[in-house]
């Protein structure tokens, strides 16, 4: 089913966008294990809207309910089920896009493939707002990597034409991933992608992004060959984030005008002797890779990036048609939405990948 995803850990997300609520099952956690919620709760008020001028005003508590998977805050073998009420709606915004869809949404689209039985308010099942169970899953993943010593942490590297640096591909350390506030690397541009974001909203418009993630201290072999590989897997689970159109695996589209002598990653031996398990006895020269060969991860830091749409629901006039007449009319979006959606997605693709790699390892930790 399209909402459900994972091998060995599997998720399903359910709801939609102004449904009674939504949520996520988590099924397949190994019993025993200690969750803090504190920390999950901080994950989701990463991911939480109505926080700041940069974000969609509708504001949700986001803090789930739990009923099963836990006992006295350690998974108890159960599926992990959390659910997140939908309190602040306001379905009267999108009472024209029954008729009339939003241009780069899935609404004329769902419209055809269910036959007009779809729920259209606020994006239904296709919105970002189920994007809330997948953080809480992630975050819940990410404390059991933690426990095998896998670290991961993502940041804004561009928001429209403004550039953050980027992560050093092969000297990362935990607190390189660990970011307060607004989620950059080079403090010097956090007022610029402000700014780009806040100037575009003046205008009724809307901007995009890159988020590029990191992972260190995963083990030599995580993957498989072919068509279960570590960036088959992450991507797959990558594009389940709405506002998604592309990701790139170290060096990326750029190796396409290297050659083969750049873009190789030389070996060398490591210094010293490591901790963790199957530690390498080699050190990459470069990462050009990202950290993934032939599907499986090398020992480097997994480095990739995301690229993020502007958001699609925009106040200035675009072109659509009116399905009930089937005539061509302006349409201005109603309702409460984003005029940037990077910054509330940084936590969404660290949780994705955090469930991506639990769901890979969890085997090696049973």
């Amino acid at each position: 089913m399209s909402s459900s995803f994972g091998q060995n850990i599997k998720l399903q997300v359910f709801g939609q966008s102004h449904s009674e609520a939504v949520g996520v099952v988590i099924d397949g956690l190994p019993a025993g294990y200690p969750i803090d919620m504190e920390r999950v709760q901080t994950w989701l008020d990463r991911r939480r809207g109505g926080q700041n001028a940069w974000s969609t005003p509708r504001a949700e508590a986001d803090t789930p309910r739990i009923v099963s998977g836990l006992l006295d805050g350690v998974t108890c073998g159960a599926p992990l089920c959390a659910i997140f009420d939908n309190a602040n709606v306001r379905s009267q915004d999108y009472d024209e896009i029954s008729r009339v869809p939003r241009p780069s949404h899935a609404d004329y689209y769902a419209d055809e493939k269910f036959f007009g039985a779809q729920d259209f308010r606020g994006g239904g099942h296709f919105s970002g707002r189920l994007t809330v169970g997948l953080v809480f899953a992630g975050a819940v993943c990410a404390q059991l990597l933690e426990k095998w010593d896998v670290h991961l942490g993502a940041h804004i590297e561009q928001i429209y034409h403004v550039l953050d640096q980027p992560f050093d591909t092969l000297e990362l350390c935990v607190d390189d991933l660990r970011f307060e506030g607004f989620p950059i690397i080079d403090a010097q541009v956090e007022q610029p992608m402000k700014d780009a974001i806040l100037t575009a909203a003046s205008e009724g418009d809307s901007v995009g992004g890159v988020i590029e993630c990191a992972v260190i201290g995963l083990p030599v072999g995580v993957g498989s060959p072919l068509f279960d590989g570590i960036e088959n897997a992450l991507a797959q689970a990558i594009f389940a984030v709405p506002a998604v159109r592309g990701i790139e695996f170290g060096a990326g589209f750029e190796a396409a005008g290297m050659l083969g002598s750049e873009h190789n990653d030389g070996l060398g031996l490591a210094v010293g002797d490591g901790d963790g398990p199957r530690v390498s006895p080699l050190a990459h020269l470069s990462n050009n890779a990202g950290g993934v060969v032939g599907g499986l991860t090398t020992g480097a830091p997994l480095i990739f990036r995301v690229a993020i749409k502007p958001t699609p629901s925009i106040a200035k006039q675009q072109q659509s048609v009116d399905l009930e007449c089937m005539k061509e009319v302006e349409l201005s979006v109603k309702g409460r939405h984003d005029p940037c959606i990077v910054p509330r997605a940084v936590p969404c693709i660290e949780a994705v990948t955090a469930f991506v790699l639990a769901d890979k390892m969890v085997i090696e930790h049973e």
